[in-house]
Parts: C-alpha cells; sequence; structure tokens
C-alpha cells in the first residue's frame, strides 16, 4: 500500500523531496489533476512511471519545473521558446496550460517519448510548488507527472484516488502526498509552440479566445505533423462501465421506454430527467468550471456503485465547456 502523508506537514514535503532525488514515485496534487511524479532527468525513474500506470512508452509526459525561475528551468529543457510561447507563459504561468516546445539535445529523452519536443508546465498548486523547490534544492531540475492513474483510466483529483489506483505498489515504490481536492479537476490546456504559430491539442478551462489573446496571434488547425501529447488518445479517462452521451431529450425518452429496467444505469445530467427508482444519480453543475472541479470524482463515484451504464448529458457547445466535453466524448470512444 502506498504512504499517505499530509502536505501541510513540512517534513512531509521534504521526505517526498528525498525520495524525487533518489529516483523514487511519489504522488503529488497539482491544481488539476493528482500526478505521479518522478526526477525527469532520470530514465531509470521515468520507466517506473510508464511501468506503474501500463502506459506506451512513446506516450509523452509533461514536465512540471518550479515557478521562481520558470525561464531558467523552460532553457534547461528547451532549446527555443517563440515570442508567442514567452506571452502565453507570462499570462498563465504558474497555471493549467502546457506548451510544447523544442527539445534541448540529450535531455529528458525517455519523458518526452522519444521525441524532439517536450511539454512543460509551472503547476500553481502550493504543494506541487513547494516539492519542486525542496526538489530543486536537491539537484531535480524538472518532475516528469502524469495523472496518477493507471494508463486510460479516469483521472485523480484526490489523495484518496491515487492510493486507491495503485493498491499493490508498496510503501518503498510509492509516496502520496495529500493536498486536498483539485480545483481545476481536469488536466491542463496544451498548446503545441513548436511550428511557427500556436496549435491547440488539448483542450482545458482555458478557452481558444484566452489563449489567442495572450499569444497575440489566431490559433492554427492541428493536422498529422503535431506532436503526440499526453490524454490525445480517442479513448481515454475512462471508468470501467460504459459512458454514454445524450441530449436531455434522449435521456428523458430512454429512461420513459426502460422504466425500472434502468436501474443499472447510472445518470449525471444539468436537466430534470426522471432516472429509475433507485438507479445513482448526480445534478450536473450548471457551469463549467464547477462541472469541471468534480467531474472525474463523480465519474468514480458512479462507477463504484457497480452500474453497467453511465448516461451523461451532453454539455453545452461552447468554447466554456471545450474541456469537459473532450473529457466525456473521450470517456465514452
Amino acid at each position: 500500500m502506498p504512504l499517505l502523508l499530509d502536505a501541510a506537514d513540512p517534513a512531509a514535503v521534504a521526505q517526498a523531496a528525498q525520495r524525487l532525488a533518489a529516483g523514487a514515485l511519489v504522488g503529488l496534487p497539482t491544481e488539476t489533476v493528482y500526478g505521479l511524479a518522478a526526477n525527469a532527468d532520470d530514465a531509470t525513474a521515468v520507466r517506473r512511471i510508464f511501468d506503474a500506470k501500463g502506459r506506451p512508452a512513446d506516450h509523452p509526459l509533461i514536465v512540471h519545473v518550479a515557478p521562481d525561475d520558470p525561464r531558467a528551468a523552460i532553457d534547461a529543457y528547451a532549446r527555443e521558446v517563440p515570442g508567442f510561447a514567452q506571452r502565453l507563459i507570462t499570462a498563465f504561468w504558474p497555471g493549467p496550460l502546457t506548451l510544447i516546445l523544442p527539445r534541448r539535445e540529450g535531455v529528458a529523452a525517455v519523458a518526452a517519448g522519444g521525441q524532439d519536443s517536450i511539454g512543460l508546465r509551472c503547476p500553481a498548486h502550493p504543494v506541487a510548488q513547494a516539492v519542486l523547490r525542496a526538489a530543486a534544492k536537491q539537484g531535480v531540475r524538472g518532475l516528469a507527472a502524469p495523472s496518477a492513474n493507471r494508463f486510460g483510466r479516469v483521472s485523480p483529483t484526490t489523495a484518496q484516488h491515487v492510493v486507491e489506483e495503485f493498491t499493490d505498489l508498496g510503501d518503498d515504490a510509492l509516496l502520496v502526498l495529500d493536498g486536498g481536492a483539485c480545483t481545476v479537476g481536469i488536466e491542463s490546456t496544451i498548446v503545441d509552440c513548436t511550428r511557427g504559430a500556436p496549435v491547440l491539442l488539448r483542450p482545458g478551462m482555458l478557452t481558444p479566445a484566452q489563449i489567442e489573446a495572450a499569444a497575440g496571434q489566431p490559433l492554427r488547425e492541428r493536422d498529422e505533423a503535431a506532436p503526440r501529447a499526453s490524454g490525445t488518445l480517442e479513448s481515454h479517462y475512462a471508468p470501467r462501465a460504459k459512458v454514454r452521451l445524450m441530449d436531455a431529450k434522449q435521456l428523458r425518452a430512454a429512461f420513459q421506454v426502460l422504466g425500472d429496467d434502468a436501474k443499472h444505469i447510472a445518470l449525471y445530467a444539468r436537466s430534470p430527467i426522471e432516472a429509475a427508482r433507485g438507479a445513482p444519480r448526480r445534478r450536473m453543475p450548471e457551469n463549467a468550471a464547477a462541472t469541471a472541479q468534480e467531474l472525474f470524482a463523480v465519474l468514480r463515484e458512479l462507477d463504484a456503485t457497480g452500474v453497467r451504464l453511465i448516461w451523461v448529458e451532453t454539455p453545452p457547445d461552447s468554447a466554456e465547456w471545450d474541456g469537459v466535453r473532450d473529457r466525456l466524448n473521450r470517456a465514452a470512444a
């Protein structure tokens, strides 16, 4: 069983930093989701992330850097930072934005999945920042940290989720810092900055309009030349139960036809919909930020009831819902 420590204890943060410097794994909170962290420059440690998650070795990880001098950390990993990328850094770091930049040769190749680009982010969560600072004092320049869950499954937004994902790992293999529930709740927005213009690879809670305003230029359409990036596979973020998206009219009609035979179907919806008597259900918030914050926890909660299906009301078709809609579409793929 992983070792769970209270992140409010400075000794726990110090212990986490020591473990990272020694090549071990640490589960730590960020504002988006909990990450499974290792020293990004330690190839053996990074491979432990891939092994623990069951993640393909060519699926790149995001490297997290400390907030005190992010440009120095960036220059350690990236060989170039375009002007629009620097403007995005100024506008949104620390925060839920990952930038894909040209990777400096010979640096963090395993974390980058063998690509000549690398994803970098400066997290806003105080615990993540404290661990990054403490690890930096021990020579750790950055932390490779994908979501702390088995590959393709629902991302964790509490420390307990991380422990549940990796119960087979002993406390010598994984220390988890409990920093409370994540405030954003879905993974960072990813912007490719390697091709002369910003390209949105993964939506998050930053809208395209916000990105374009900060970058000072329009987003370019994604194409087949885009580098691989975290969380962009068609099927991802999936609970064991099958997820299906429907609008309110479709949901009402389906429940009406099935009646009490729908007890094995959980419901997550904004609209008032009559589900089967006794079937698990949760009300989706009316705004995108609140829904994102609880989304993965709700999917885990409904999945834990043992239902075979989770029916979800399709989110509104507006930019602020892009990140939530992306995660649900991939969960349902």
